[in-house]
């Protein structure tokens, strides 16, 4: 587990110069900042990073083209999102299912399947894309707000601190098992007011498709309070394992819901 930081653009493996051309043809230049106690980063590391990081690029060109708007439905956001994915960043391949929940959808959890809203005027919304760049994973969500309700705008400045002061904890951390985590995120809900929501708060991504458990019941990959392993652990290659962070912070009486998930 590592913190790559870009340094104009975007990621890329290890072993290339600061400036490359991709084969999407997208110019990068990179920097790797290593965690301060791992001596080293490999292919794996800067690969997810550097998928990480196109999709943070999509989102960003999803704001800059103004495509989240009243009066379209779930489904056609997300089909100009793919769209746009595939024109701009030349990225056409997903591995989990593209989710856009507005309105009272932002309170159903990855397993659910609500049925397609229309964005409304003053809705809260989030956005959960999950590329696979240069065939590794990527897994980002980002929650946004039309309008000016302060308590929509809470709720998505909330999501977002608590993300990244339980990553401040994880990286303090020498062991922390799956159920530990899960449990901390359910305590930040709590102390920002609000409900923790999903059957699980992360999971791990790499190469598509990502690692499997022998027992597929297994929870062991998983941010889940049936997982009782270090999510430290290597994997049985002796690999490290790269692992998304996901909160989705609730208030039903509301019917709002905010989500934040990147790489930790």
């Amino acid at each position: 587990m590592f913190v790559a930081a870009a340094a104009i653009t975007a990621f890329a493996p290890a072993g290339t110069p600061d400036s490359i051309q991709t084969e999407n043809n997208m110019a990068v230049t990179f920097t790797i900042r290593p965690v301060e106690d791992l001596d080293e980063t490999t292919m794996d590391d800067n690969a997810v990073a550097y998928a990480q990081e196109i999709t943070r690029q999509l989102f960003e060109a999803v704001e800059k083209n103004n495509l989240i708007a009243p009066g379209k439905s779930e489904e056609q956001l997300s089909g100009e999102i793919e769209k746009l994915a595939l024109e701009q960043f030349k990225v056409g391949r997903h591995w989990h299912k593209k989710i856009v929940r507005t309105g009272l959808n932002t309170l159903a959890t990855y397993t659910d399947n609500p049925a397609n809203r229309f964005i409304q005027p003053g809705d809260i919304l989030f956005i959960d894309f999950g590329l696979i760049v240069n065939g590794y994973e990527s897994d980002y969500a980002r929650t946004y707000v039309l309008g000016e309700d302060p308590r929509k705008l809470k709720l998505k400045r909330d999501v977002e601190k608590a993300w990244y002061e339980t990553r401040e904890w994880i990286l303090k951390q020498k062991k922390v098992t799956g159920a530990e985590l899960f449990a901390y995120t359910r305590k930040k809900a709590m102390e920002y007011g609000w409900t923790s929501a999903g059957e699980i708060a992360g999971h791990i991504v790499g190469k598509y498709p990502h690692e499997q458990p022998a027992n597929p019941k297994s929870m062991e990959l998983d941010v889940h309070p049936d997982n009782p392993y270090d999510i430290f652990l290597r994997d049985a290659s002796g690999n490290k394992r790269h692992w998304i962070l996901e909160m989705h912070f609730t208030d039903p009486e509301s019917g709002i819901g905010g989500y934040f998930e990147q790489l930790i």
